[in-house]
């Protein structure tokens, strides 16, 4: 009766958690995908918030924006594709815009809460992970 009380969940809870997932990794898709564009083209210009270079805070905004969306989407590694999200999105806000006001920042803060939520509730039952694992 214990195990039964303390792993029961509400389906309401899985379902919030897959559209939580569609939502925040298709919207970061939309910030990914011209990412990628512009280092296909070989245009490497962009941002150097933590001094690892322009190229690789690209690479890394696109892996992180484009794959690991992907990757939560579908639920496969889920917790460990939101750490590069979270980086990402952290460095956005207090880095990138820290000196704006909230509403310039307010969009990466959004994706944190987000990615964040995820990380530590899991992806839930409607996910690969938890056919895979």
């Amino acid at each position: 009766m214990k195990k039964t009380l303390l792993t029961w969940r509400p389906l309401s809870f899985d379902l919030g958690l897959l559209l939580l997932r569609l939502v925040a990794g298709a919207a970061m898709l939309t910030h990914g995908y011209p990412k990628l564009q512009r280092l296909l083209s070989g245009n490497f210009e962009f941002g150097d918030p933590v001094g690892l270079g322009p190229e690789i805070s690209l690479i890394l905004a696109v892996f992180a924006e484009l794959i690991c969306s992907v990757l939560i989407i579908v639920g496969v590694l889920t917790r460990l594709a939101t750490i590069p999200l979270i980086i990402t999105m952290a460095i956005a806000f207090f880095v990138v815009h820290g000196a704006d006001a909230f509403s310039s920042r307010e969009l990466a803060f959004l994706y944190l809460g987000a990615y964040l939520t995820i990380f530590f509730t899991g992806p839930g039952k409607f996910s690969a992970d938890k056919t895979l694992f």
